[in-house]
């Protein structure tokens, strides 16, 4: 029985071996690889123009000018001829003092001024009529030099009444408070019935000039060389902006053309251009400190602004942007563009065959967001400003435009949104 079963498990186990040798033949074949899909990514040219070498920070506005008008007579307050908050000018009459105590005075030194000019004229005479009689021996010369000494008091009486006179007109004409200066006025601290005190230290009112007003900010001590290079002799713009940064100027926009102006063109018309973009006011630095603070490493600048439209508020803070020099035909891309990896910033640079590769560069810096290429690019290179993070050395990528969501490749990040990101050169 055994003997005749035997023959038909070597047929199977031999079919098996088969079988299983055939398997392992076929999985040893080489499994074809898969068609790599091309990366949607939105790419940018370089370009060149002019960029200014700024300097950002944060200021403080303050007046030109800021005067405490005090009392310079005693006296109940009568009148007060403005409102708090006005504008006023040199000149304007601000307060009135109860003058009758004071027109008294003026009135009693013009008096007594007028009887002593009468007693000096007598005396003249007298001296006169003695020093004639002297000559003739009528008198003796004692009583001429006496008529002289009379004659010469006088003389000082009326000269004493003189600086009388003047000191009464004085204070008769400081029961008129007049502004110092023109400005804008505070919150009036002495009202109506109140009696002003010329030795009192609390102000009647504070007026602070606005037009022009100065902007105080300070930069990091590093800067002062380039500051004390460019901004000795004053005179370089400073672009100040209410609550927010300053605005780029417009030859920085995507549409800018790629002809460079000129250091003259550029400041005229990024000039004309931040005088209107948003609430922006562009003056010119006035001051440098002479000193650096030690505390914090910075020294202080100051601006002046002609503040034509009373925007600029005593107090204010503000974003500050210096502009040093002009920088012609530098070589930019958007900043967005640039990545840092293990071996130092670069692009994805986008070949005539639509592959990207890595592109190690070297940035001056950032502006307005442009970064300005010093080595690694040339005029008209594409890079890649939106999908880096899907990219690898000569990947193949489709271009197309930021407005564009569908026309991305299937099976790539459709959005393409790697901004600032890329995989770290190796």
């Amino acid at each position: 029985m055994n003997g005749l079963r035997l023959p038909g498990r070597r047929q199977r186990l031999i079919a098996a071996t088969i079988a299983l040798l055939v398997g392992v033949a076929a999985c040893s074949k080489p499994v074809p690889k898969p068609t790599p899909q091309a990366v949607s990514v939105i790419v940018a040219t370089t370009k060149r123009m002019s960029v200014p070498y700024t300097i950002e920070s944060n200021g403080t506005v303050a007046p030109l000018q800021s005067v405490n008008v005090v009392a310079q007579v005693d006296g109940i307050i009568v009148a007060v001829p403005f409102s708090e908050g006005q504008e006023v000018t040199r000149g304007q009459v601000l307060f009135r003092i109860d003058p009758r105590p004071y027109q008294n005075a003026y009135q009693q030194a013009l008096a007594a001024m007028a009887r002593d000019r009468a007693t000096l004229d007598n005396a003249k005479r007298q001296a006169d009529r003695y020093g004639a009689l002297a000559k003739d021996g009528s008198v003796t010369k004692q009583e001429s030099e006496l008529q002289g000494s009379i004659y010469e008091s006088a003389k000082a009486t009326m000269q004493a009444d003189e600086a009388q006179v003047a000191t009464a007109k004085f204070n008769l004409d400081n029961t008129t408070v007049r502004a110092p200066i023109s400005g804008r006025t505070g919150s009036v601290l002495v009202r109506i019935g109140n009696i002003a005190r010329a030795a009192g230290t609390a102000p009647l009112v504070v007026i602070n000039q606005v037009r022009p007003i100065l902007v105080r900010f300070a930069v990091p001590a590093a800067q002062l060389p380039l500051v004390l290079k460019y901004g000795a002799k004053g005179g370089l713009p400073v672009t100040a902006v209410q609550g927010g940064a300053a605005p780029a100027p417009a030859d920085f926009s995507a549409s800018a053309p790629s002809p460079p102006d000129s250091k003259t063109a550029y400041a005229a018309r990024t000039t004309a251009q931040q005088n209107t973009a948003n609430g922006a006011m562009v003056g010119k630095l006035s001051f440098i400190d002479n000193a650096v603070d030690t505390t914090t490493g910075t020294i202080v600048l100051k601006a002046s602004f002609a503040n034509e439209s009373g925007s600029m508020w005593a107090g204010q803070f503000v974003s500050t942007s210096l502009r040093l020099f002009v920088m012609d035909s530098a070589l930019v891309v958007p900043s967005q563009a640039v990545v840092t990896g293990q071996r130092g910033t670069y692009v994805w640079l986008i070949d005539s065959a639509n592959s990207a590769k890595q592109q190690l560069v070297s940035v001056d810096r950032n502006v307005n967001g442009f970064a300005v290429i010093t080595s690694g690019l040339s005029d008209g290179d594409r890079v890649v400003t939106e999908g880096q993070s899907r990219l690898t050395p000569s990947a193949k990528v489709v271009l197309r435009s930021a407005n564009d969501t569908t026309s991305a490749a299937p099976g790539a990040n459709a959005g393409g949104r790697g901004r600032g990101r890329g995989k770290s050169s190796p």
